[in-house]
């Protein structure tokens, strides 16, 4: 048990959520006395989140559910130059209507997890382009700029790492920590905030921060960070041998989405319990019990409880169902992801290793090849050895379609189109 007083911190630290704050006795007091409004920053890199930013909006999920007012950031000024923290190089610039295009894909998913509206906890979602955009440079440099020590940004690690490395940071990247340390005082002025929240590699972001509202006369800011996760084996979390494991339903479907949590390692069954779903920790502790070949049960529950979250309980029990059948029973089911070949192609035949391609089974014929020799591809529910096979229109079962699979837990439906 944490020795957290506020509802908001004990069941961030029980969860395995926090790795550093930036005073635990203020905030925890804070938490106690008052509705505090904090909030997270989100890129605009992509048209969605992937797995791996699924534990920074549990955060705001939790602040929401034990009595706060939670904030997602849209980075549509930031995201114009890009955080370079531990990046090896510069990100490649987006346009506005890149940025605008990719925040009204990464806005889908929070409803999901935050209830909206105009009550004191109801969440907001603001965009920074709203106030950085439209800055004065000269009042900004003055202003703003004056607050910042160059020897001590140079010192932080992201920063320190880059250039040990001998890679350039170039001016543009170097303003970034400056721009989110101002995000931080504008929203204490227009919303209040109080908390800034992110992964840990943010920490030096974050208490840039809370050093400019010193400066700028905020009330007292407060930072916390979660831990970088990984798998037990170290594997990135978001990322899966055939990509990112996306949020976005039209990216991932929530059958993929499911099977992915599926897989979790033995290892991480708790610990993730803990951090995706909002199961109460004594039910997690007795799932975390099962040994052996039960624990493939806590993961089904697991990986339906993380995909009913997002993609709603009955797209999750579908899922759940689609796969019982295609692994315990045999059979093919139609929610298993599809792909499209047209009709004159197979009447014609296609290369096998091109069609696992196609399919996205693999990136590369070679790839697809070892994985033929090593006897994990099966068409049909038929190994097949033969990397130079041709997959035609007799190869259709009686359903009209072929189940190509790849290893045990890898089927994709091939249909004519």
């Amino acid at each position: 048990m944490s020795g957290f007083k506020s509802d908001f911190l004990r069941t961030l630290s029980e969860r395995g959520f926090i790795h550093q704050v930036s005073d635990e006795s203020g905030l925890d007091e804070l938490f106690t006395k008052e509705i505090v409004t904090g909030y997270i920053g989100f890129d605009p890199t992509a048209s969605s989140l992937h797995a791996g930013g699924l534990i920074q909006i549990m955060m705001l999920h939790w602040m929401q559910k034990t009595g706060h007012r939670p904030v997602a950031l849209m980075g549509g000024g930031t995201g114009m130059i890009g955080d370079p923290s531990f990046k090896d190089e510069a990100r490649k610039l987006m346009t506005e209507e890149t940025i605008a295009e990719n925040i009204a894909g990464i806005k889908k998913v929070f409803a999901n997890y935050l209830t909206f509206g105009d009550g004191p906890t109801d969440a907001l979602m603001v965009n920074n382009a709203d106030w950085l955009r439209g800055l004065n440079y000269l009042e900004f440099l003055r202003d703003v700029g004056r607050h910042f020590s160059v020897n001590r940004m140079l010192s932080f690690d992201s920063v320190k790492q880059r250039l040990d490395r001998e890679q350039s940071l170039s001016f543009l990247e170097f303003n970034y920590m400056i721009l989110q340390a101002y995000d931080y005082v504008e929203l204490n002025k227009r919303y209040g905030m109080r908390l800034q929240m992110g992964g840990s590699d943010q920490w030096g972001n974050i208490i840039n921060g809370i050093d400019l509202g010193h400066r700028m006369d905020t009330p007292q800011l407060y930072a916390l960070t979660s831990p970088l996760l990984t798998t037990s084996s170290g594997a990135k979390m978001g990322k899966s041998l055939s990509g990112a494991v996306w949020l976005n339903a039209d990216m991932l479907s929530a059958y993929d989405f499911w099977q992915y949590w599926r897989n979790t390692e033995d290892a991480d069954v708790e610990r993730f319990l803990k951090l995706y779903t909002t199961l109460p920790l004594d039910e997690i502790a007795k799932l975390a019990e099962l040994g052996g070949s039960e624990i493939n049960e806590a993961k089904k529950i697991f990986a339906t409880e993380v995909t009913a979250m997002l993609h709603g309980r009955e797209a999750a029990e579908e899922a759940a169902e689609t796969a019982r059948k295609t692994f315990e029973d045999g059979e093919i089911s139609d929610n298993l992801p599809t792909v499209g070949v047209h009709r004159a192609t197979l009447h014609e035949g296609i290369g096998l290793l091109a069609l696992m391609t196609l399919a996205g089974l693999v990136n590369t014929n070679g790839e697809g090849r070892r994985h033929v020799e090593g006897g994990a591809v099966r068409l049909n529910d038929i190994v097949i050895s033969d990397p130079r096979m041709l997959v035609n229109a007799e190869h259709l079962n009686d359903q009209g379609v072929i189940k190509l699979s790849l290893g045990r837990k890898k089927h994709i439906l091939i249909r004519p189109a």
